[in-house]
């Protein structure tokens, strides 16, 4: 009796699919500002797989391809029927990041604002230590710059708020495997 136990639980572990190196970095409650000038947080996400990442308007450098490759992602995720997913972005520059700017922004990548919020709302410390604490993703503004050094992953969240995977958002982008992971979250 004790092995077929043993079996049962083996065969229904086996029919399980699980995120290959899966992380367990728990996402701690936020409300921020989203492009809309509404509150958006952690608990309008509670029960939905999302997609997280960290631009700014005025980048000149990474943020451009990555908004690009989150929105075709978003397209991806709606052409594959995929339903229950939101995208994130969260500004590293909320000085200058107000909700107009990161809709104004977010429009030239006709990202679809039904399941994708740009977050600004809180202090440059606040975002430098949120991205570090919970994302594990530098983000740092040098004095006297106009740009932000900051990690170019995209982060895919289960829906208990944990972080489960993070992926290149800039370079050998891996779209499949991305719409793979989340399929398999649903």
């Amino acid at each position: 009796m004790g092995f077929m136990l043993i079996a049962a639980a083996v065969l229904s572990a086996c029919g399980q699919k699980e995120i290959e190196n899966a992380k367990d970095w728990p996402v701690s409650d936020f409300t921020y500002t989203n492009q809309e000038g509404e509150a958006f947080g952690l608990k309008d996400l509670k029960g939905k797989v999302w997609v997280a990442d960290f631009i700014f308007t005025s980048c000149d450098d990474v943020c451009i391809p990555m908004t690009h490759n989150m929105a075709k992602l978003q397209k991806m995720a709606k052409d594959e029927g995929i339903e229950n997913i939101e995208f994130v972005s969260f500004t590293v520059d909320p000085e200058v990041d107000d909700g107009a700017t990161l809709k104004n922004y977010a429009e030239h990548f006709n990202a679809d604002f039904a399941n994708w919020n740009f977050l600004t709302g809180y202090t440059q410390d606040e975002i430098q230590t949120f991205a570090v604490d919970v994302f594990k993703t530098l983000v740092q503004k040098p004095e006297n710059d106009d740009q932000v050094i900051h990690g170019t992953e995209f982060h895919l969240v289960d829906q208990e708020g944990t972080i489960v995977q993070s992926y290149s958002g800039l370079n050998d982008i891996p779209f499949e495997q991305m719409i793979s992971d989340i399929k398999t979250l649903q």
